[in-house]
C-alpha cells in the first residue's frame, strides 16, 4: 500500500527542521576579502513591521538592479552568487546583515584586498538608501599564510590599522585574527584572518564569528546611551524622594490637621515620581535586556574561537572583558537601581498611604463617637418625651370617656361620671405606657 509521508508531517516540521541549517556558513578559500554590513531602523520594539518591510524592500531593489529574484516577504536568509560577488543576507529582529564576498584570482597585498573590497560592485543609489542606518560596516580579508610563516608580525600588522592598541589571536588551531576594532578613516573597521592551517569550511566559520562579533558588540553598546541618558534623571528622582522622606518625618510634629493636607501634598508628588519611573522604565527595559542579550552572543563567540595568545598584543577576548565589558556593567547598574527606585518609591508610597489611612480612621472613629452622642442624647430626649406622650395621651382618653359617661348618664344610666373618669386616670395612664414599652420592644428587636 502506498503512503504519502508528506500528508503525515505536522505543518511546521519541515519548517523546524530547515531552522537549523538556515544560516550556512559562506564557503570562503583564502584569497578572499569581505565587506559586510549591518543595517538598523528600528528604535522600538514596535516597530517590527517597518522593520522587516523596510529590509525586504532592500534587498530586492539590490536583487532587482541585477536581474535576481528577490525572496519572500517572509523570508529571514538569502544567499545568492552574482557572479562578481556573493552575497549572504539575514534579517534578524532587530537588524538585517549583509555580507559580500569575493574571491581574488590572484594574490593580492592585503592593502590591495582592502581596496579591491566587493563592495564596490554594489550601486551607488543602493548605498544611500543606507544613509543614517548602518550600525556596522566592516572589511574582512581573508589571507593564506605558509606554515613557515606562521607568525605575525606586530609592526607589519600595524601599518594596516589606524588604532594604536591592536588585538589578536590564534584561534580554531590554524587561524589568527587582527583588528583594532576602531573605524578607519575610510568608514569601516578591518579585520585580517589568516590561513595558516584552517581546515576545510574553517576559514568561512571563523569569519563570521569574528562579524557576529563585531555586530553583536556594537548592537549591545546601543543601550549604553540610554544608561548616560538615565543616570541624571534618576539621581534627580531620588533627590526628590529622600526630600518627600525627610518631610514626611517633619510632619509627625505639626497639628493633625496641618499633618493630613502636608500628607495629601507628598502623596501627589509620590504618585508623580511613580509616574516618571514607570515611564522611563518602559523606554530603557527593552533596550537593556536586549543589551545584556546581545553581550551574551559576543562572549559565547569569543569562546567557541578558542583563542591563543599572540605575544605582545591582548586576545579579543581580553580587549571586550576590558572595554565591552564596562559599558555592559554601566548598563546593567543603571538598571538595576531603576528598578531599585521604582520599588523604594513603591515602598514610600504605601507607607504614606498606610498613615493617611490611620488618619483617616481616627477621623472616622470621632465622627462614629460624635454620632453615637448624639443618638444618646436623642435617646434621653426621647425618654423625657415619653413621658409627656403618656401623659398626653392619657389625657386625651379620659376626656373620651368622660363624655362617654355623660351620655350614659343622660340616657338614664345610673352613673356618676366624674367619678368613673377619676378612677380610670390611673388604668388608661397605666394601659398607655405599657402599650409605648411593647412598640419601643418590637421596634428593638428588629
Amino acid at each position: 500500500m502506498s503512503i504519502v509521508y508528506a500528508n503525515l508531517n505536522h505543518p511546521q516540521r519541515v519548517a523546524l527542521a530547515a531552522e537549523v541549517h538556515s544560516r550556512p556558513f559562506l564557503h570562503l578559500k583564502a584569497p578572499e576579502s569581505l565587506t559586510h554590513l549591518a543595517v538598523y531602523v528600528r528604535d522600538q520594539a514596535a516597530d517590527a513591521s517597518r522593520h522587516s518591510t523596510f529590509q525586504h524592500a532592500l534587498l530586492t531593489d539590490l536583487c532587482v538592479h541585477f536581474g535576481v529574484t528577490a525572496p519572500g516577504v517572509d523570508a529571514k536568509h538569502f544567499f545568492y552568487d552574482f557572479g562578481r560577488f556573493r552575497l549572504k543576507w539575514e534579517c534578524h529582529t532587530e537588524f538585517a546583515t549583509y555580507t559580500f564576498a569575493q574571491h581574488h584570482e590572484s594574490e593580492l597585498t592585503i592593502d590591495e584586498a582592502f581596496i579591491d573590497a566587493p563592495l564596490k560592485h554594489v550601486p551607488q543609489q543602493w548605498l544611500l538608501a543606507l544613509q543614517g542606518k548602518i550600525m556596522v560596516a566592516a572589511h574582512v580579508v581573508l589571507e593564506r599564510v605558509p606554515k613557515e610563516e606562521n607568525g605575525g608580525c606586530i609592526s607589519g600588522m600595524q601599518r594596516l590599522f589606524e588604532g594604536k592598541l591592536l588585538s589578536s589571536s590564534k584561534v580554531l588551531q590554524g587561524g589568527e585574527i587582527w583588528t583594532d576594532f576602531l573605524i578607519q578613516a575610510d568608514g569601516f573597521s578591518r579585520f585580517v584572518v589568516r590561513d595558516i592551517d584552517l581546515r576545510d569550511m574553517q576559514g568561512g566559520r571563523l569569519a563570521q564569528r569574528i562579524l557576529e562579533i563585531e555586530t553583536y558588540r556594537m548592537m549591545a553598546l546601543l543601550g549604553l546611551p540610554h544608561a548616560q541618558q538615565a543616570a541624571p534623571v534618576l539621581s534627580a528622582i531620588e533627590s526628590d524622594l529622600a526630600t518627600l522622606t525627610a518631610t514626611m518625618v517633619d510632619t509627625d510634629h505639626v497639628s493633625p490637621e496641618q499633618a493630613q493636607v502636608e500628607d495629601e501634598r507628598i502623596l501627589r508628588k509620590i504618585t508623580g515620581l511613580a509616574a516618571r519611573i514607570e515611564k522611563m522604565s518602559l523606554e530603557n527595559s527593552y533596550r537593556f535586556s536586549a543589551s545584556q542579550a546581545y553581550f551574551r552572543l559576543v562572549k559565547a563567540r569569543i569562546e567557541e574561537l578558542r583563542e591563543n595568545r599572540v605575544e605582545g598584543v591582548p586576545t579579543i577576548g581580553e580587549f571586550m572583558e576590558r572595554r565591552l565589558a564596562p559599558a555592559m556593567d554601566t548598563c546593567t547598574s543603571v538598571a538595576r537601581r531603576q528598578e531599585a527606585l521604582a520599588e523604594r518609591i513603591a515602598h514610600t508610597n504605601d507607607l504614606l498611604r498606610t498613615r493617611v489611612g490611620i488618619v483617616q480612621e481616627q477621623q472616622n472613629r470621632q465622627i462614629l463617637e460624635s454620632m453615637n452622642a448624639r443618638a444618646a442624647q436623642q435617646l434621653r430626649l426621647q425618654q423625657a418625651v415619653e413621658g409627656l406622650s403618656v401623659a398626653a395621651i392619657s389625657y386625651y382618653m379620659v376626656g373620651l370617656f368622660g363624655y362617654a359617661g355623660k351620655a350614659l348618664k343622660a340616657a338614664g344610666v345610673p352613673i356618676n361620671p366624674d367619678i368613673a373618669t377619676g378612677v380610670m386616670v390611673p388604668v388608661f395612664a397605666a394601659g398607655v405606657w405599657l402599650g409605648l414599652r411593647r412598640l419601643h420592644k418590637t421596634m428593638h428587636d428588629a
